[in-house]
Formats: structure tokens, C-alpha cells, sequence
């Protein structure tokens, strides 16, 4: 990687996605699970970071011009991302929920049939979508505010669709109380997040993947997830190496 005084920049859309991360000019700084991990790796590493502001799908070709060193920004590992990225080892693994509104009798793969169902483009979420037999699936990503959860959250409020597909610890901040929403059901996935880097920068994927076992080891990273995902299982060994 480049000198320890260099900055560590990790590439996020801005977006207000409690508990993953809070706006960028929040106050007291951004905050979250995210943030988290990139504070870890980085004092691991012995480095100062900062965010790379992008839309969501600008986030790999800035990795890939050298505008930021690697994504931290919920990116599940895909095929297709494979063979644009390299993935560091997972930093969380998260199932998948569908997202309704709250009595709509929508409880199961069958009741989606017919029915739009919006998830971000190219994610995992989407690849899902795309399974649920005669449902109709609904792109988001491409344009809008830059705010693609929130963009999918308005639809489904506004009833330009009827479902959104997203990792299940998206839906948290929801809790079981909110008037407009409910989750419909989960789908055990467990979708692989990671760092994803440059393939023409080995080095700086096998420094992130370094750092993140130690972290990952020595229980510096469950400390995290308890304190931001204190609802969902920790999915690693701390004898990871």
C-alpha cells in the first residue's frame, strides 16, 4: 500500500442508512457498523481515512481510476463485480428480506407474482428479485437523488411498487413498529460483504485483507457489530486467520 501517512480512501455513496452509516456531514462525523470497520482497519493499518463521495454505481470504476483505494459500502460479492474487483475476505454476512407495506397481505415468494418489486441494480438483491416466480422487477440505482434506499423506500410508500428486496440489516431502523412498512419475510442468502479493490492493486487487497483477520481475531470487530447490529448474530470465529 502507499506510505503510512497516506490517507485510506474508501469509496460510499451519501446516504442517511442507520445502523451501515449516517450522511457524511453528520454531526459529530458519520457514524455506523461501516465507519466502524473502516476506524479498525485503518488503526490497524496505521493510517488516517476519508470517504470518496460517490452515486452507487460509480463506486467500482472509482477503485478501478484510482479515485479511492476500495469500497466500503455494503457490496455484496457478486460474480459479476468478481470480475470487475477483488474482494477482500467478508466483513459481515447478511441474509436478504423483502420490504412491503404494512397490510398488504404480501407474506410469501406466491404473493409477489404480479407485483413490482424494486431492488438496486446489478446487487444481489436484484439477483433475487429476479427468482420470485412471476413477480416483475423493478431497477434502482442508475439516476435519482444518489440515495437509492431512499429512493426504493419512497416508491414502495408512494406505491410505484409493492416490494423492495434489500439485506435484512438495511430494514433494522424500521424496528416492528413502523406505520408504513413491515417485513414481509427473510430468505437465509447469507450474502458476503467485503472491501472490494482495484485488480491491478494485489497490494493494497492483501493489506486490507490482513488487517481485517487481525481485527476479526482479536474480537475488535464483534465488539462493532454488537455495539451497531446488536440484533443479528455475529457470523465469524474469532480465530480467523
Amino acid at each position: 500500500m502507499s506510505a503510512a501517512a497516506d490517507v485510506l480512501r474508501l469509496a460510499c455513496i451519501d446516504a442517511d442508512a442507520p445502523p451501515l452509516f449516517t450522511p457524511l456531514a453528520a454531526e459529530g462525523g458519520r457514524r455506523g457498523f461501516e465507519p466502524a470497520v473502516a476506524a479498525l482497519l485503518a488503526e490497524e493499518l496505521g493510517r488516517p481515512f476519508g470517504w470518496v463521495q460517490t452515486s452507487w454505481p460509480e463506486m467500482i470504476p472509482a477503485v478501478q481510476a484510482g479515485t479511492a483505494d476500495a469500497i466500503l459500502c455494503g457490496q455484496g460479492v457478486t460474480e459479476d463485480r468478481l470480475q470487475q474487483v477483488d474482494f477482500t475476505r467478508p466483513y459481515a454476512v447478511f441474509h436478504e428480506s423483502v420490504l412491503v407495506r404494512r397490510g398488504s397481505g404480501i407474506t410469501s415468494v406466491a404473493d409477489l407474482a404480479g407485483r413490482k418489486v424494486a431492488a438496486i441494480d446489478g446487487s444481489t438483491n436484484m439477483a433475487l428479485a429476479r427468482t420470485f416466480a412471476g413477480a416483475q422487477p423493478v431497477a434502482f440505482g442508475d439516476g435519482g437523488s444518489g440515495d437509492v434506499y431512499g429512493d426504493m423506500l419512497a416508491a414502495l410508500e408512494a406505491g410505484a411498487v409493492e416490494a423492495v428486496v434489500d439485506d435484512d440489516v438495511v430494514f433494522v431502523p424500521l424496528g416492528e413498529g413502523d406505520p408504513r412498512f413491515e417485513v414481509a419475510f427473510t430468505v437465509p442468502t447469507g450474502n458476503r460483504w467485503a472491501l472490494g479493490v482495484a485488480k491491478h492493486r494485489p497490494d493494497v487487497r492483501d493489506a486490507l485483507d490482513t488487517a481485517l483477520a487481525r481485527v476479526i481475531a482479536d474480537g475488535r470487530h464483534r465488539k462493532a457489530w454488537e455495539e451497531w447490529l446488536p440484533t443479528l448474530a455475529y457470523p465469524f470465529a474469532e480465530d480467523v486467520d
